[in-house]
């Protein structure tokens, strides 16, 4: 569904079950800026729950990097008003989700100058189109 996102070199994904903490299994960079895809796996099925980005461009053309990057958004990124360290957790129980699939991808480095924000609305855009609605964990876009 997202063919756009094969171009970029520097990007991973990591698992994420009730059992874990979010920051011992989050391998997205500390320094980089980019969008990530959530997917539920639940039941054997795996269902496309969230997209997000993290990261600015600066009137200059210069990258605004969040401190700690991707993987700081991942972490400590306000989601449900909780941080989603706490949020996704709950939303893992609360739903009875065997584990979360989370892809990022840098979007924005030395290789591309796609602006995360704008990836992340093409992506958001597609899923819509095929879908008719946003994924389940974006309340808006």
């Amino acid at each position: 569904m997202f063919d756009q996102l094969e171009k970029y070199k520097s990007h991973g994904h990591f698992f994420f079950e009730e059992k874990d903490e979010i920051n011992d299994v989050c391998n997205a960079p500390k320094n980089g800026i980019g969008i990530y895809i959530v997917y539920a796996l639940k039941n054997g099925k795996i269902e496309l729950i969230y997209i997000g980005s993290s990261g600015k461009i600066k009137q200059d053309g210069t990258a605004k990097i969040r401190k700690g990057g991707i993987f700081d958004r991942l972490v400590n990124g306000k989601q449900f008003d909780e941080p989603s360290r706490k949020s996704w957790k709950q939303k893992v129980i609360s739903e009875k989700i065997d584990a979360l699939d989370i892809y990022w991808f840098e979007t924005f480095d030395r290789n591309h100058r796609d602006i995360p924000v704008s990836v992340e609305g093409n992506l958001i855009q597609t899923f819509f189109d095929i879908n008719g609605n946003l994924p389940k964990w974006n309340k808006e876009y």
